[in-house]
């Protein structure tokens, strides 16, 4: 499996992206409530109630696992692994700026602070 040392960058990546389903990626805060911003959305600290459902964030960092996951087995066609990573790249890029959207529309939609997590800056 691991043949180049693009699988391990390809392994590296992966794991980061996987890190996304398991850590905050920003905190709101108004003056009665904080909220989290997860993978699934934003949701009250205090109750675990979800505030706000962010269902294309999931779905984009599912694909991208996906994506990421088959281009690393696509070692014996390169040429075609190559095409895979710049679809990649593309979506993470893509979760990158999806944190940022749903963090600032979460942010004005509850009246909150936002104060964006290292996640943010994984994908890249």
């Amino acid at each position: 499996m691991i043949q180049r040392i693009q699988t391990v960058y390809l392994l590296i990546a992966l794991t980061l992206t996987a890190i996304l389903f398991f850590v905050n990626m920003a905190e709101l805060a108004t003056v009665t409530d904080n909220y989290i911003l997860t993978f699934k959305g934003v949701t009250d600290i205090t109750t675990s109630e979800m505030a706000i459902n962010s269902l294309a964030l999931v779905l984009l960092i599912t694909v991208t696992n996906v994506v990421i996951l088959v281009s690393i087995f696509m070692f014996k066609n390169r040429i075609l692994q190559i095409r895979i990573c710049g679809l990649a790249i593309g979506l993470l890029i893509g979760i990158s700026a999806m944190i940022y959207f749903v963090g600032k529309t979460s942010a004005t939609e509850l009246g909150a602070e936002l104060a964006f997590k290292w996640p943010i800056i994984a994908p890249l």
